[in-house]
């Protein structure tokens, strides 16, 4: 399951070794698309973890310019925030200096790989933390 916004977009798990894109679906959001098929959105489980080829970028927007601004990581691990709060972006990624940016902020294009999926939970209470937002329609 995706970010809620991407609900009627055709859709795959991620798998380790993946090579994933960010990409602009047209529906509000920016998530990882597909290598082989940029109108695939690939969902991620949060606890994944992610190194992208080059510095994360985020888009800077100004008056009459625009330009990428890197953040200075290639590395992230991907989160759900805001999770009781429907209708919201829920996606994000959280990079080593603990500064969390959801998935629809950063630039369009970044190439980034799947290195490793969570750890399975044990108990009930690490269901609880793995459980994505629900999709309310």
């Amino acid at each position: 399951m995706c970010d809620y916004s991407l609900q009627h977009t055709m859709s795959r798990p991620a798998k380790v070794g993946d090579k994933l894109t960010t990409h602009n679906f047209g529906t509000g959001t920016r998530g990882f698309a597909a290598s082989e098929n940029s109108a695939v959105a690939v969902c991620v489980l949060p606890g994944t973890e992610l190194a992208f080829s080059e510095e994360v970028t985020l888009p800077t927007v100004g008056l009459l310019w625009s330009k990428e601004k890197a953040i200075g990581h290639k590395t992230a691990i991907f989160r759900q925030v805001n999770k009781d709060q429907a209708r919201t972006h829920h996606d994000a990624l959280e990079f080593p200096d603990g500064r969390v940016v959801l998935l629809t902020y950063l630039s369009e294009g970044q190439e980034a790989t799947v290195l490793q999926l969570p750890a399975r939970p044990m108990t009930e209470a690490e269901v609880g933390k793995k459980r994505r937002a629900a999709y309310v329609g």
